[in-house]
């Protein structure tokens, strides 16, 4: 199962950039052998101001047709590791070719493109900044690999 994340913004070079790109590296290499990945990061960027509506046209159109749809959101569900783990096992059980996370601007996810997740997950009742997000996620992912597989990453 393919693993997509989508963010809007563009992630400059940096600790940030580093810790996202170790994450997804250490993705692929664990979540190979599990029927996961590769994990791949797509940026957009609405240049000409249009807000989150403009941002969401922008994610709609790059996200694979068909693909399960999971927006970043604190309004979401909240899932300690082992759950979320679950859930990513769930769905490439259940033959999903594509999952797609989808991490909003500084204002959050398009309603319109919010109402069409499948699936919406929240790292709790804080809001954090898209670029913190992305590092979370990217090790969320890369902890689930590790909980499926059975390594010792996850310590309860």
């Amino acid at each position: 199962m393919r693993v997509h994340l989508f963010a809007v913004g563009r992630m400059r070079p940096g600790p940030e950039r580093v810790l996202v790109d170790d994450y997804m590296t250490r993705f692929d290499r664990t979540g190979r052998t599990l029927g996961l990945g590769p994990l791949v990061e797509h940026e957009v960027e609405d240049k000409k101001g249009g807000g989150m509506e403009a941002e969401g046209e922008l994610l709609a159109r790059v996200i694979p047709s068909g693909a399960l749809l999971v927006t970043m959101d604190e309004r979401g569900s909240v899932l300690s590791s082992p759950e979320f783990a679950q859930r990513l096992g769930y769905w490439r059980d259940a033959g999903r070719q594509d999952v797609a996370f989808v991490i909003g601007g500084p204002d959050g996810i398009a309603p319109d493109l919010r109402a069409r997740a499948n699936f919406s997950v929240s790292f709790g009742a804080m809001v954090w900044p898209h670029m913190l997000m992305r590092v979370m996620l990217a090790e969320q992912l890369y902890r689930a690999a590790t909980i499926l597989a059975g390594g010792p990453y996850h310590r309860v």
